[in-house]
């Protein structure tokens, strides 16, 4: 399929999406959003990926939503029949993971977008803010939800009421990021460590992502309930009977996502 806003390609079993409005700072306009989760679902039904990378440029992750998408005249009820915001939505029906490779500037949408990611590499020039508040707005894809969830309420206040930025050695610090990594090989890093999970039990690996996913909105009794169930079920694969017999005859497991 040709896109216009993005590029993608496949690196053994890691499919990979690039933001590709450079003149914008990869600000995420509604046709950029419909065809980024397009090439994303594109992944997610191929059985020959296994996990996905977002990236943007070394200069911006994704600087923000399109401002001149939103301003204007636009009032509460053309907001809510765009399916702009709505796009956030996709992303979480997504069943592998997916993770942001974040250098340069991730603000507004772009931190929204990123922190929608199940993972995020970030380079050393890696910028995380929400500055909506300086448009006469909040944050309304995730980002007062997510933010304060992952840094908790004192520094998401910080960030949304008075526009902070966190620089990747804080976002590592407060818990936003998994690692930062030399902009030279942040990209690589996220490949590599994509591949890695690519290479493990196809089921297991989304049946973790639901559990993991889910103790952020369930009660831990809810949580344990849904972890053993799903812990119970994979019981029924094939994965499973070929992992444990590969561990006690000491060889690499061949996974067939069965």
């Amino acid at each position: 399929m040709a896109y216009e806003t993005i590029l993608t390609e496949i690196h053994g079993r890691v499919g990979h999406v690039q933001l590709n409005r450079p003149q914008a700072y990869n600000a995420l306009s509604p046709e950029l959003m419909d065809e980024l989760l397009t090439a994303l679902e594109s992944f997610d039904a191929d059985g020959a990926i296994g996990c996905m990378v977002i990236s943007g440029s070394e200069k911006a992750f994704a600087a923000g939503a399109d401002i001149k998408f939103m301003a204007g005249d636009k009032s509460p009820v053309d907001m809510l029949n765009s399916p702009f915001i709505g796009q956030w939505d996709r992303l979480g029906r997504i069943k592998k993971p997916v993770i942001a490779a974040v250098s340069g500037f991730a603000l507004g949408g772009g931190c929204e977008l990123a922190m929608a990611c199940d993972m995020i590499v970030a380079s050393e020039t890696a910028q995380f803010g929400q500055p909506e508040i300086n448009l006469g707005v909040i944050p309304g894809a995730g980002g007062t939800q997510r933010l304060t969830r992952a840094v908790g309420k004192a520094l998401a206040m910080e960030i949304i009421l008075n526009g902070r930025f966190l620089n990747a050695a804080e976002a590592a610090q407060f818990g936003l990021v998994n690692r930062v990594s030399p902009l030279e090989t942040y990209l690589q890093d996220a490949f590599e460590l994509a591949a890695a999970i690519a290479e493990r039990a196809p089921l297991a690996i989304r049946m973790a992502k639901e559990a993991i996913n889910a103790a952020e909105e369930m009660p831990l009794s809810a949580g344990l309930e849904l972890e053993r169930a799903l812990f119970y079920l994979l019981f029924s694969t094939a994965d499973q009977k070929e992992g444990m017999d590969a561990f006690i005859h000491k060889r690499k497991a061949i996974w067939s996502g069965r």
